[in-house]
């Protein structure tokens, strides 16, 4: 987006100027952990760019919160998540699929653990890769999900535990096919 150059006199940037510093701070990390969340790159662009939409018609709302950025993130979340109760049969199938290795950059280690994330539960994946991708405590976990600290924590265990013994079998199997 470009923004004209509005002051108005008031010698303060105007709201496209700063809706546009904004996206630019943070878009890149939106995609990334919308992306982290469903492993498909255009879908999570696609959520990305509404939630960014939503957000400028609603912008001196979004501006003022808390973090207009977990505002964001939550909307990209929860549109990816309609697309994935739309298209059921689709995801499904998905999730059976091998991760596209055509993706540069993609290790054998990120392939696994996409891999893995992918067979937790939506409440655990979220939980996870908000605290530990993202580096959000879990008291601003909890806040964006909307659940109490102590679900968060659980939903933190049983990812972790998940998570563990599903990396586990993906380098056992790497052991013995190598």
């Amino acid at each position: 987006m470009t923004a004209e150059r509005s002051f108005g006199g008031t010698g303060r940037p105007s709201d496209a100027e700063d809706f546009d510093a904004f996206y630019a701070a943070c878009a890149g990390r939106v995609v990334g952990h919308v992306y982290t969340l469903t492993g498909n790159r255009t879908e999570a662009e696609d959520a990305v760019a509404e939630a960014f939409t939503r957000a400028w018609q609603h912008w001196p709302e979004v501006r003022d919160a808390d973090s207009p950025e977990a505002w964001v993130r939550r909307v990209a979340t929860r549109i990816a998540v309609s697309s994935w109760r739309k298209a059921f049969n689709r995801v499904r199938a998905h999730r059976r699929a091998a991760v596209d290795h055509s993706v540069p950059g993609l290790t054998e280690d990120h392939v696994a653990l996409l891999q893995a994330l992918q067979r937790l539960g939506v409440n655990e994946r979220r939980a996870v890769v908000l605290h530990h991708l993202n580096d959000l405590s879990v008291a601003d976990v909890a806040a964006e999900m909307g659940k109490p600290v102590g679900t968060i924590k659980t939903y933190l265990a049983r990812g972790r535990r998940a998570m563990a013994g599903l990396l586990d079998e993906a380098h056992q199997e790497e052991a013995s096919h190598g």
